[in-house]
């Protein structure tokens, strides 16, 4: 542990550093003073941070566009506001908020724009709320504003076990919507309980399988996992559905760029999406619109409350893996990493 200058008025903040190219055990724990939040920014006591797919790439250096090691992980996070800079309403203090961050959430205080905050409805727990903050985001904007799916369609989750994953098979089934689901047949009994028909995704036989559930192709495929798989999931479209890419999973133990697997991705997508074959293809990223800040945060907004309006109601459920101290992000990591968890595994406060 290192510790970096004296403490200040506001405290100390404890956060999680990713040093560089290490193995889980090597993140590194630093306390520092709390910074004081400046115009428009809040201070949050962050209560909840998720372990995500993207922290498990930037450990491998191989995240699309990470920022130089080191730096603190942490891609999303829930928490409440304790201090606001000048030009921020003071009612935010003392109300719970969630953020997309991408970096910095790994911490347990967190200096942000005010205006990216997006609240959090009373009563649900900070660690369910967590658990759909970037999965509950990518899952909706891929069903509804990509895919456009409709009921009595029929889907193809891969990883349907997954933070997003889990989270897609809920608002798809919500909608009226057959899913069926790849997973480890260890998840498949999860899978089945989220409502998806649960299929393994080893099988070498898995696109028969999926032919035999759905014989005129499916309406929509997701799909993180990318490299020659791909393939696959762009022929068991039907005629009209769509291919919606969202990450390159197969290739984050490849040595080299962490672009190069992306470009290559988005080449062939574009290149399907040109042929008249009545299919399309999308490469989703959450970033989309990140240049246009306005329209980006009314989105933002806008879904994550569909979301949270859900979770409210009872209609779907936070699929929370594990809670984790913070100072133990370590073993949060190697647990996200195994395989044998349903959900998000979620870094909570230290207790005292």
């Amino acid at each position: 542990m290192s510790v970096n200058g004296a403490a200040n008025v506001l405290g100390q903040t404890t956060e999680i550093v990713l040093p560089g190219l290490v193995e889980p055990a090597g993140l590194e724990v630093r306390v520092r003073p709390t910074p004081e939040p400046g115009a428009g920014q809040a201070l949050l006591a962050v209560e909840a941070s998720g372990v995500s797919f993207a922290e498990q790439q930037m450990r491998r250096g191989k995240y699309y566009d990470q920022p130089a090691f080191p730096f603190v992980p942490g891609y999303d996070l829930v928490g409440t506001v304790s201090r606001v800079g000048p030009g921020v309403d003071a009612a935010l203090v003392g109300r719970r908020f969630a953020a997309l961050t991408k970096v910095g959430g790994w911490a347990s205080r967190i200096v942000l724009p005010a205006a990216e905050l997006v609240e959090v409805p009373e009563g649900i727990d900070p660690a369910e709320a967590e658990t759909l903050v970037v999965n509950g985001i990518t899952a909706w904007q891929m069903l509804h504003r990509v895919a456009a799916i409709r009921r009595g369609q029929t889907i193809l989750v891969h990883g349907a076990n997954g933070g997003v994953g889990s989270a897609l098979v809920q608002l798809a089934t919500h909608a009226g919507v057959r899913v069926i689901g790849t997973a480890s047949p260890r998840h498949h009994d999860a899978v089945r309980a989220l409502g998806a028909i649960p299929l393994d995704y080893r099988a070498a036989d898995l696109p028969a399988r999926v032919r035999a559930l759905a014989p005129n192709g499916v309406d929509a495929v997701f799909d993180h996992v990318g490299g020659e798989g791909i393939v696959d999931s762009f022929r068991l479209l039907a005629r009209g559905g769509t291919l919606v890419s969202y990450g390159t999973a197969a290739t984050k133990d490849q040595p080299g760029s962490s672009r190069l697997p992306v470009f290559k991705l988005i080449g062939r997508l574009m290149w399907w999406h040109l042929l008249p074959n009545g299919r399309r293809t999308h490469f989703y990223n959450i970033w989309t619109g990140k240049r246009r800040p306005a329209s980006f945060r009314t989105r933002l907004r806008t879904d994550l409350a569909e979301v949270f309006g859900l979770l409210a109601a009872g209609a779907i459920t936070a699929q929370v893996a594990a809670r984790v101290p913070l100072s133990h992000a370590a073993e949060a990591l190697t647990l996200a990493e195994s395989g044998t968890v349903t959900g998000k595994v979620v870094l909570v406060p230290d207790a005292g």
